[in-house]
């Protein structure tokens, strides 16, 4: 879900089915794109999902909605690999919007799920407990998880070392992903944004319902501002121009990767920050 779909949901509360949310324009089926050697986009129209391929097994981070999962399971069957040989499940975030898919993913799977430590209790909880998300709105079938992680934690598979990076504040657990990949003899540094926007209603300073939010937003972009970046990936497509970079690479799959795209993500990062910043100087006002 985009950042204004999302901040209307969740101010509306009550007023939207959440059949309706499921079905939304961004999770409408999606070309899978290859990204790069081992690494292909299978989500939906702006739910990100990610398959990382090894002769081991597979890696899949986010399960979207209950109703992502058939869009992923049909476009990971397309590109030629099998649902029973995906190994490993992670999170970006632990909304509804990327976690409700986590139970139904492990039945299908058998798949280890992995989670940030602070937002196990939310991925458990079935989405309750969210400081900024009503349960009536935001809860989805809870999943067992396998493994809690801490910033700095690595999870392998086969060739592949992913690093989990806590970059907490549009949840409490909200987790960044940072791995290297080849395309064509080239190394190129990765990053999967977990989320950078501050949920409708939400407040930073007096009294807010998350204490902690201030500090773990600066945190946030302490972190992002010094990774390095060549292919920048996020939680939403609508996050780094994903929809029009997919068309580029499979209109033009031996061209250059449109994917790398280090400028943009610090112009992203750049912009999430003035917001925070701008709402801080407008509370304190």
């Amino acid at each position: 879900m985009n950042f204004k779909a999302l901040a209307l949901v969740i101010s509306m509360f009550f007023a939207v089915p959440v059949d309706s949310i499921q079905n939304g324009q961004d999770n409408q089926p999606a070309e899978p794109v290859r990204i790069a050697d081992n690494l292909y986009f299978v989500g939906s129209s702006d739910i990100s999902s990610y398959l990382i391929t090894t002769a081991a097994g597979h890696i899949l981070i986010d399960a979207g909605y209950e109703s992502t999962v058939p869009l992923i399971e049909a476009n990971v069957k397309k590109l030629g690999f099998k649902m029973t040989d995906i190994k490993i499940l992670l999170n970006t975030q632990a909304h509804y919007d990327h976690a409700a898919g986590f139970a139904r993913m492990k039945q299908i799977t058998g798949a280890k799920l992995m989670i940030s430590e602070p937002d196990v209790p939310m991925i458990e909880g079935g989405g309750r407990g969210d400081f900024a998300i009503d349960e009536s709105v935001g809860a989805f079938p809870p999943a067992t998880v396998d493994r809690a992680l801490r910033d700095g934690d690595r999870v392998t598979l086969g060739n592949m070392a992913l690093t989990a990076r806590w970059t907490p504040g549009h949840t409490r657990g909200c987790t960044t992903w940072t791995f290297d990949v080849q395309d064509r003899g080239k190394t190129y540094k990765t990053v999967v944004v977990g989320g950078l926007t501050i949920l409708s209603g939400t407040r930073l300073t007096g009294r807010p319902s998350y204490p902690t939010i201030e500090t773990d937003y600066e945190r946030t972009y302490e972190v992002l501002k010094h990774l390095p970046v060549d292919i920048f990936l996020g939680a939403h497509p609508s996050y780094y121009g994903g929809a029009k970079k997919a068309a580029e690479r499979l209109a033009h799959p031996d061209g250059p990767n449109p994917f790398v795209d280090p400028e943009g993500f610090r112009v992203f990062v750049e912009r999430a920050e003035k917001r925070f910043r701008d709402q801080l100087a407008a509370e304190r006002k």
